[in-house]
């Protein structure tokens, strides 16, 4: 399907919907998150998306990361299903997301050089000094990865 999304949206309007998402933590050496400045709602969250008809959470996580970033990624791990997630999008869309988080590594191409239409920046944050986030689930997640890497660390 062309975009599966759409086409549920024009047979229901704005009522509330559950969807499934999948995100990718890209991480550098200082284990900093990057995260994209929305276009539609002007806040920062974890590039990823819904999947689409037919997709695997896996294989819509390393498109979602390309098209929100611009890097080719693959999965190192995965990092918990969230299932938290209730957000009102500018347009009066309603949902509840089904979010499925891979800590993803870089095989290639380029951050984004200019903002599209769905991404006006991107930048690394700390874990602990984040800006202002998409939703709730968006803040679980990344307090999740805070919490894996610090396990790491003690091991």
């Amino acid at each position: 399907m062309a975009n599966y999304i759409k086409e549920i949206r024009e047979l229901v309007g704005h009522k509330p919907i559950i969807l499934n998402a999948s995100g990718g933590l890209v991480t550098n050496e200082r284990h900093e998150a990057l995260l994209n400045l929305r276009t539609d709602t002007h806040n920062w969250s974890l590039p990823g998306g819904y999947l689409e008809y037919g997709e695997t959470f896996a294989t819509a996580c390393i498109r979602e990361v390309k098209e929100d970033s611009g890097l080719d990624v693959e999965i190192i791990q995965s990092l918990g299903i969230f299932d938290q997630g209730f957000t009102t999008y500018p347009n009066g869309d309603v949902t509840q997301v089904i979010s499925q988080l891979y800590w993803v590594k870089p095989t290639g191409g380029h951050l984004l050089p200019a903002a599209t239409d769905e991404t006006l920046d991107l930048q690394y944050f700390p874990l602990d000094d984040l800006p202002p986030l998409l939703n709730q689930q968006t803040a679980d997640m990344l307090a999740a990865a805070q919490t894996y890497f610090a396990q790491q660390n003690h091991q």
